[in-house]
């Protein structure tokens, strides 16, 4: 699907009308939101007059992005009062944390699970990163810069897993092209993404792999990250960002789950699948996401309560018999 002209040109009516402009970025963020949401900020800086502010309420922000333009200027909430809000790769308004009532929104995501929350949506499920959405939108309103196409790019590598998921196709080749003719550097890129881990996400990861349990003759793996576990490593969320992939990597599983149980009682469930779509047991649990990575947030619930709950959601799905139920 190609982004039409029309959609653009109402996007940059929403942009021009605006007083100011606050970019928001999902709670918990990855480096697809960071990424979009900074390649924005970097294009309403060079480009516009107007004041432009970019907010994640979240305490812990991921340290390995900090090489990206602007990350230093990420703020904890909104100060700009009546502000145009622009969304990115937020697939619920409730994701962002704040109180947008009354507020126009430009969402810009890729999740086929969005609710459409915007005054505008520019909604595209077929493509592999909301920074690749961005990248099209704006390319028809802007020259994109050196510091947006690093962001951009960032974001693109990140939630295609070094371009390795099934929304790879020719497409995404073409836009990670154009974004390193603009400037973005992918050694750069790779170098933060492989080689600056911490020290208390591999003592989390030691802890989630021996926890591992294998369900329906080896097809689904389950991974287990306990308070104990967060307590005894002083591990943050940014730290157990890609640990569910490490289960998925076996080689008879086809979809793999990591639960964590955080110290306030909430439990976090990410879903990865080599094909099954488990955005269809995160939606029935009231989460959501794409077909082969998906996740979910519960409280006062049990650990084994919930996993039982989703083997039986993948039972009844048929997401692992061949016959997955539409």
């Amino acid at each position: 699907m190609q982004l039409s002209p029309s959609l653009a040109d109402d996007a940059k009516q929403l942009i021009e009308s605006a007083d100011s402009v606050t970019i928001l970025t999902h709670m918990n963020p990855d480096a697809d939101t960071l990424g979009t949401g900074l390649g924005i900020y970097a294009l309403l800086k060079a480009h516009t007059s107007k004041p432009v502010e970019i907010v994640n309420v979240s305490e812990d922000l991921p340290v390995y992005l900090d090489f990206l333009p602007y990350f230093g200027r990420i703020k904890r909430k909104i100060e700009y009062e009546k502000s145009l809000i622009i969304g990115c790769d937020c697939g619920s308004v409730d994701r962002f944390g704040c109180d947008l009532s009354g507020r126009k929104i430009l969402n810009i995501d890729h999740h086929a699970s969005n609710t459409m929350y915007g005054t505008l949506n520019v909604v595209i499920p077929e493509y592999a990163s909301a920074s690749q959405v961005a990248y099209r939108l704006f390319e028809q309103l802007f020259e994109i810069t050196k510091e947006s196409a690093v962001c951009f790019y960032t974001a693109l590598l990140s939630d295609t897993r070094y371009f390795t998921t099934n929304t790879v196709n020719k497409e995404v080749f073409h836009v990670a092209s154009t974004l390193v003719e603009r400037g973005a550097d992918p050694a750069k890129v790779a170098i933060h993404f492989t080689q600056r881990r911490s020290l208390a996400s591999l003592r989390i990861l030691e802890r989630a792999l021996h926890s591992l349990m294998l369900y329906r003759e080896g097809k689904i793996a389950v991974v287990h990250i306990t308070p104990d576990d967060i307590a005894a490593t002083g591990a943050r969320m940014p730290d157990m960002d890609g640990i569910v992939d490490y289960a998925r990597s076996l080689a008879v599983v086809e979809i793999a789950v990591l639960v964590i149980e955080l110290l306030d009682g909430t439990i976090r469930v990410s879903m990865r699948s080599k094909g099954a779509d488990v955005s269809k047991v995160a939606a029935r649990l009231g989460g959501g996401g794409h077909k082969v990575a998906a996740g979910f947030t519960l409280q006062g619930r049990q650990t084994q309560e919930i996993v039982d709950t989703i083997l039986e959601e993948i039972s009844t799905l048929g997401l692992i018999d061949g016959e997955e139920k539409k």
